[in-house]
């Protein structure tokens, strides 16, 4: 039976998110020449309408032995990182997150399927200093932990073979 995980933290987010969405879809809709009339529609509502859809569905919490994290308007997506899987936790900030006064907190596993990317990028957490040293101080109790685990079930295999070794000599001698 195994134990149900806890959640440790639950990572709040900055609604300057909402803005942030809203400037880089509008930059990149202003360099297509097909986008800008979208722009306009973008700008006049839309954009305001996708980018809180979007906000009020980001979700992140740090459990005992996971990290998941739900975003999404029109596409949802669940992620469930284990921790012993992070390899490299990465903030990225650029001139526009820096005036928004936000940053990205890029989170890459071991075995990744995506060369290029990372699997999990995480825009706007409050405080994600405080909340990458919290991760990152529970990666190492899950993996202390599982080393303990594999020490204690290879001294109780080494136990096992001395005890089989020493019925056996007991029988030897009984026989003799």
């Amino acid at each position: 039976m195994t134990e149900e995980p806890i959640v440790i933290k639950k990572a709040e987010f900055n609604p300057k998110i909402k803005s942030y969405i809203l400037y880089v879809v509008s930059f990149f809709l202003l360099i297509s020449i097909l986008g800008i009339p979208i722009l306009i529609v973008w700008i006049l509502g839309l954009g305001q309408h996708i980018s809180k859809r979007f906000y009020d569905n980001l979700e992140c919490q740090l459990t005992t032995r996971h990290l998941e994290f739900k975003k999404g308007v029109l596409f949802k997506v669940e992620k469930t990182i284990p921790l012993e899987n992070i390899q490299d936790l990465t903030f990225i900030e650029n001139p526009l997150l820096k005036y928004l006064d936000l940053r990205i907190l890029k989170i890459e596993t071991a075995g990744q399927s995506n060369p290029k990317g990372s699997d999990m990028k995480l825009i706007g957490i409050i405080d994600s200093g405080n909340f990458k040293k919290q991760v990152l101080k529970q990666r190492e109790a899950v993996q202390s932990n599982s080393k303990n685990n594999s020490q204690s079930v290879s001294s109780n295999e080494k136990t096992n073979i001395l005890l089989e070794e020493i019925r056996d000599l007991l029988h030897d001698i009984k026989h003799k």
